[in-house]
């Protein structure tokens, strides 16, 4: 009988260049650069370009494809009438992308087309589109009217912008694109093994994306940062966090923050928004937050250790993710969603690369129900217990 390996762990199921996670190790690569190396660093753009063409852009490059991203910022019509009903609606802020990113192919000039260079025009859309469908739906939902973007502002100031309406410090602006730098892209995770999955059919790159922020919604993938925080505010002073925590895993709660499913050692990402967040707080002068957060942290992994030893339950990304977001200004709201304006690169990526060397992804199962069951007529049949 064949072997059920649930959650399909340890499966390898594809070849990728684009990044490798080590979770012994606590390593992160990103088209071989550390992410420490590289998230600090490169704008958002050219991150892009390292992953859908497996290098860094020259200045020429990066100007080409700043070129082509910034008309794509600005929504077709179709799509801005699918945010303003979902904002009327007061959906999730997950389904608002869900459903914007899902009208994208209105216009596609050759729907038929699957070269490489018509899904690249379409990459580019899907990341230039995102921050322009997340900040519009989350001022429509206010009451407010949707800021449009600026070609003279980068990514992520870009987004910033669009969301408040006022041009982001610089500071903010660099620790937002350090973070969707961070996150662009993480191995096969669920919602990136989701796009591989959809793509491999020979559908198209919208509907893999917009499958992906399907996957990514779930909490048990996508996480929930906005809770890492809360924890922290509801402890609000150092002393009090050991008292709080110990209740908290009395009562069988987890400890937001901490823990993954690779990653048996810190994870690399939350070393690299610690000292992101470091950085930022420095220039705000917020120091007693960050100092908190840092508290917390210490004594929660000490927590852990002693109600479940052996488990390696060390920091993850949400930690300190949170803590960006809100020194940015962002809402816990909006958190998964800044999330997803990160990982499209990541997603298209992948489908990317699933499209050069394609095979349909169709695993087997094994099936556990009865056999030669009789058929029994309608009035003949009985309501089972189940």
């Amino acid at each position: 009988m064949a072997t059920v390996i649930k959650g399909l762990e340890g499966v390898v199921a594809a070849e990728t260049r684009l990044s490798n996670v080590d979770g012994l190790a606590g390593e992160l690569t990103i088209a071989g650069f550390p992410v420490e190396t590289l998230a600090p660093r490169a704008s958002y753009e050219e991150v892009l370009h390292l992953l859908w063409r497996d290098a860094l852009p020259t200045a020429g490059q990066l100007a080409e494809l700043r070129s082509k991203m910034l008309p794509q910022r600005t929504l077709p019509p179709g799509t801005l009438e699918i945010i303003k009903e979902a904002a009327v609606a007061r959906v999730h802020p997950m389904d608002a992308l869900r459903m914007g990113c899902a009208t994208l192919s209105i216009g596609d000039p050759a729907p038929d087309d699957s070269s490489f260079a018509a899904n690249l025009d379409r990459a580019i859309k899907l990341a230039a589109s995102f921050p322009t469908i997340v900040a519009s739906f989350w001022r429509l939902k206010a009451g407010q009217t949707p800021v449009p973007p600026r070609d003279d502002l980068g990514h992520a100031a870009n987004y910033l912008y669009m969301l408040t309406g006022q041009e982001p410090a610089p500071a903010a602006a660099g620790a937002l694109e350090t973070y969707l730098n961070t996150v662009v892209d993480h191995g096969l995770n669920a919602s990136t093994f989701t796009a591989r999955v959809i793509v491999s059919t020979q559908s198209d790159m919208v509907s893999a994306v917009t499958g992906a922020i399907g996957a990514l919604k779930g909490p048990l993938h996508g996480g929930a940062p906005g809770p890492a925080l809360d924890m922290v505010f509801e402890i609000g002073r150092p002393e009090k966090a050991e008292a709080y925590l110990k209740a908290k895993l009395a009562r069988g709660e987890r400890l937001m923050g901490f823990g993954h499913r690779v990653y048996k050692v810190r994870d690399p990402r939350a070393e690299v928004l610690a000292q992101a967040a470091d950085a930022l707080f420095a220039r705000t002068g917020d120091r007693a937050l960050y100092e908190l957060v840092q508290a917390v942290e210490k004594i929660a992994l000490r927590v852990l250790e002693e109600h479940k030893p052996g488990r390696n339950l060390q920091t993850n990304v949400e930690f300190y993710t949170a803590l960006l977001l809100h020194g940015v200004g962002l809402e816990a709201d909006i958190f998964s969603s800044t999330f997803a304006v990160g990982r499209v690169g990541g997603w298209t990526a992948h489908v990317l690369e699933q499209q050069r060397d394609n095979r349909l992804i169709r695993p087997a199962s094994v099936y556990i129900g009865a056999f030669n069951r009789q058929w029994l007529p309608l009035e003949s049949r009985r309501e089972s217990a189940n």
